[in-house]
Formats: structure tokens, sequence, C-alpha cells
């Protein structure tokens, strides 16, 4: 996992408000979330055998 380079910004008494992030971390980090609402979307599907998936893909020339 790669380290952040974050900065904070604290109010007037110190306490940490928000965070400022590199943008291409912000991006990767969007990426993610995405991905795993993805995941989350599609636990419910059944699923099939990778052999399965292999001859589908081989059959729509594909693979």
């Amino acid at each position: 996992m790669a380290k952040f380079q974050e900065q904070y910004v604290v109010d007037e008494k110190g306490k940490k408000t928000a965070v400022i992030i590199p943008v291409e971390e912000y991006e990767e980090l969007l990426e993610d979330i995405r991905d795993l609402a993805i995941i989350a979307e599609r636990r419910d599907e059944p699923t099939i055998p990778f052999e399965e998936l292999k001859k589908k893909l081989r059959k729509d020339a594909l693979l």
C-alpha cells in the first residue's frame, strides 16, 4: 500500500477538520471505492466455474 503524503487542516483549537492529499492519490481512492461498490452490488449474483468462463470467452472469440 502506498504511503499517503497528506496534510491536515486544523481549526483554531488544533482539531483536525479536513485532509489534503495529492490528486493522484485521491483518484486512486475513488477508483478503489468504485471497485468495492461494484463488488457489493454483485455479491448475490450467481457464479460460474473458471473453466466454464474460459470456454464461453473462447466461443465468443474473446480469449
